[in-house]
């Protein structure tokens, strides 16, 4: 099993960014998937999710509205849209699997590398 998160970047506030994860040795719809975010000297905290059950989805409060998570079974890829950026959003971003959705870090097994996301103010 493997992770591979791309499309991180620098942006100014208001800008959107799309992130993806791109997985191998599994099907997007066979696990429960999620994107964390860790900015410096704060915890990992989980940003949204999609279920492998009916792929409902879900969204942390500080992003409800302005990201939108999705995934295309076809490419085998989860992406994270991004919209009405804002500098408090800076951190680096981390999507996983085969967790519990929702849940936290510690119920997922799989994690990508990371991409950096820096909104400017």
């Amino acid at each position: 099993v493997q992770l591979q998160a791309s499309g991180g970047g620098l942006v100014q506030s208001g800008g959107s960014l799309r992130l993806s994860c791109a997985a191998s040795g599994f099907w997007v719809d066979e696990k429960d998937i999620a994107w964390f975010r860790q900015a410096p000297g704060k915890e990992r905290d989980g940003i949204s999710c999609i279920a492998r059950s009916d792929g409902s989805k879900h969204y942390a409060d500080s992003v409800d509205g302005r990201f939108i998570v999705y995934r295309d079974n076809d490419k085998n890829i989860v992406y994270m849209e991004m919209n009405n950026l804002k500098p408090e959003d800076t951190a680096v971003y981390y999507c996983a699997a085969e967790g519990i959705c929702p849940g936290t870090a510690a119920t997922y097994d799989y994690w990508g590398q990371g991409t950096q996301v820096t909104v400017s103010s």
